[in-house]
């Protein structure tokens, strides 16, 4: 599939659906070979309907893991998710709720272990975000709203998981390029990004003693559902980048799959910055 560089006018209402983007993303290449990376192991993924999380899904199912995802409301995106999951030859389990509720998210924890069996991986993924020109124009309730669901959940969710993890699992959040460099127009979501990065590392140290890594993915501008559902201008999306476009969820997932296997067996603390070139501080 090719890259495109410029994006036809869209708009959807936030958190977005990925049926209804043009044109759509690619989850997972076509020539994309799995080698049993993570055979037997299960992991949980919020957001996971779509997007960069359905690339993970579909990426780690290809790798032998049976997965369990997290969505808001997102019926029919999740759904496909599922199938794409089965696709592979793996269970996948649909979770919906809310993240920014503690209860949920240990329901959720709970459930994935008791229907797949286990918990190996945890994925921190889901966020929202609102682009503001200005500070005036963030009112105190989207502030908090942007923090409850963007950094919150993941404590909760990885808190309720730690019952469950064992030596040699892992723990993966997603940051974001706006964490390392800012964002003008998005004061909030860089800030909980920002966040994502120190509660990383500090969860790293905390849990190196029983060999749980914690690292993290920190993608540039990818095309997924949350870009047409936020931004009112589409077409030149990610055409900043040293790359000159945007990048697909496709080129972002085999980083999680790295993190989660073996192969990163001496990596913890660290982010993997997917960001079509952009040279940023660590």
């Amino acid at each position: 599939m090719s890259k495109p560089s410029t994006f036809p006018e869209q708009e959807q209402s936030q958190p977005g659906d990925e049926h209804k983007m043009n044109p759509r993303p690619e989850i997972i290449r076509d020539s994309y070979r799995g080698s049993d990376k993570l055979n037997g192991k299960v992991a949980l993924i919020s957001g996971g309907d779509s997007g960069i999380g359905r690339s993970v899904a579909i990426h780690f199912a290809r790798e032998g893991a049976d997965v369990g995802i997290i969505y808001l409301e997102e019926s029919e995106d999740a759904s496909k998710t599922r199938e794409l999951v089965e696709k592979e030859g793996r269970k996948c389990l649909l979770l919906q709720g809310d993240v920014s509720s503690y209860d949920f998210c240990k329901s959720a924890v709970e459930k994935c272990v008791s229907e797949l069996g286990q918990l190996n991986i945890l994925v921190n993924n889901a966020a929202i975000q609102f682009p503001k020109d200005s500070a005036e124009e963030i009112s105190e309730s989207q502030f908090r709203k942007t923090f409850d669901t963007n950094i919150f959940p993941y404590f909760y969710l990885s808190k309720c998981a730690l019952k469950y993890l064992a030596e040699g699992d892992t723990i993966i959040n997603t940051s974001s390029v706006t964490a390392y460099r800012g964002s003008e127009h998005l004061l909030d979501y860089s800030s909980t990004k920002g966040a994502i990065v120190s509660f990383t590392r500090s969860l790293a140290k905390m849990l190196a003693s029983k060999n749980i890594r914690v690292n993290g993915v920190a993608p540039g501008p990818i095309w997924t559902p949350l870009i047409p559902a936020t931004f009112d201008d589409v077409s030149d999306f990610g055409q900043d980048t040293p790359l000159g476009r945007a990048g697909q969820p496709s080129e972002v997932g085999p980083a999680y799959v790295f993190l989660a296997c073996e192969d990163a067996s001496y990596i913890t603390g660290q982010f993997i910055h997917v960001n079509g070139g952009e040279i940023i501080g660590s």
